[in-house]
């Protein structure tokens, strides 16, 4: 490979924009997902090269070029961020990625980079259930924090004078939608940054960015990566100042991902269309299903046209998800159906490829009631999957 091409495959892996030499961003998702963030291609190299590990690299002379450091840049990283970034912004320049250790450490570069004591920041009350210890540490910094519904575009309300506004949609674990590009419009009208957390949708279900939005940010360990084997988040956002603060976060935290769980995320970013067509579509059947039993209630899927969800998220989502929620009358039901299981594991998280469940009020931090239930639709057959629930609703019967 002549050195001017080397230098270009370099360039075009650290600013994480898509290949229009391969047409990717008009490709269709599966073929992105597929080829997504892939080197140019040299004879007798790997298609997707593996693993670096390296905390330093040879670097004779002033300290330029691409890798210097292993806390700051990788190889490896730059692959991945650049197939997230054609996934989460296919065909759009001055987009950049950077990968995390973990969705949380994704969620804390935004928040901590961007606030300062005196500002204001506008959450979500019904999302992901770490958001409570955030927001004590917040406001432990001196930051005021608000809270508001995801439903209704509630959040709407506590918009002036924010400095940032936090969209979770689709809510985790309620499963509510609201208008991002609505909201996102408020809020830059108010001055305000957006940042959209991404996870429960994916790139393929959602685009933040296309919506209006200045940041998306999620957890690579849920659907994503999609095998629940490795710890990741990132953050897409514009490039400029907010992504160089977030930059400088990383750095400052250390909160980086190791190259092998980088690998392992791209190298599962092949499958992520069949794994979301599969699982999105066998979650809308299970839906279906779960909607004529009498025993459950507060069936929530953004999917079923009777959701109070499905209008707004069919105007901004191309799929709804993986998860299902619903209640069961009392705890102790809601343990002997998950108990009565048998192609659905006990466990939390959500989007992998082997189904999982969990009454989410053991943890303590989310406002449902004590039968409400998670359900994440893996790969199974569909017909297995429904049939295992149906069963265990029957046989988890007073």
């Amino acid at each position: 490979m002549s050195e001017s091409a080397a230098d270009d495959r370099g360039r075009r892996a650290q600013n994480g924009t898509g290949d229009t030499e391969h047409g990717l961003p008009t490709a269709g998702e599966g073929t992105r997902a597929v080829r997504a963030g892939l080197p140019e291609p040299v004879k007798h190299e790997p298609t997707l090269p593996g693993p670096v590990f390296a905390a330093h690299y040879h670097l004779p002379g002033d300290p330029t070029g691409p890798y210097t450091y292993g806390r700051d840049e990788n190889p490896t990283w730059s692959l991945l961020e650049r197939a997230i970034g054609e996934l989460e912004a296919p065909g759009r320049d001055g987009v950049e990625t950077l990968v995390f250790s973990s969705g949380m450490a994704a969620i804390s570069s935004v928040l901590f980079s961007r606030l300062r004591a005196g500002d204001a920041v506008v959450l979500p009350s019904d999302g992901y259930q770490a958001l409570p210890l955030v927001r004590a540490q917040l406001e432990a910094y001196g930051i005021e924090v608000r809270t508001a519904p995801t439903g209704g575009d509630a959040q709407l309300e506590a918009l002036d004078g924010a400095a940032l506004l936090w969209i979770e949609s689709p809510s985790n674990p309620g499963l509510d939608v609201c208008d991002i590009r609505s909201l996102a419009d408020a809020a830059h009208a108010r001055g305000a940054l957006v940042a959209v957390d991404n996870t429960l949708a994916t790139p393929l279900g959602q685009r933040p960015l296309e919506l209006g939005a200045d940041f998306s940010v999620a957890s690579g360990t849920k659907q994503l990566t999609g095998h629940g084997d490795l710890l990741l988040g990132y953050v897409t956002g514009r490039s400029g100042d907010t992504m160089t603060a977030v930059r400088r976060w990383r750095k400052i935290a250390g909160a980086i991902a190791g190259p092998m769980e980088a690998w392992l995320a791209h190298r599962s970013l092949a499958t992520l269309q069949l794994r979301v067509d599969r699982q999105d579509a066998t979650a809308l059947t299970l839906a279906e299903a779960l909607r004529e039993r009498p025993e459950v209630t507060g069936l929530r899927y953004p999917g079923l046209p009777d959701d109070p969800s499905h209008k707004v998220a069919s105007q901004q989502m191309r799929c709804y998800g993986c998860v299902v929620s619903f209640t069961l009358p009392t705890r102790a039901r809601a343990d002997r159906f998950l108990g009565a299981l048998r192609f659905v594991d006990s466990a939390t998280s959500f989007g992998g490829v082997r189904s999982t469940a969990e009454r989410r009020g053991r943890w303590g931090g989310d406002a449902v009631p004590e039968g409400f239930v998670r359900l994440s639709v893996g790969a199974e057959d569909p017909e297995d999957l429904v049939a295992d629930v149906l069963r265990a609703l029957d046989e988890s019967a007073d």
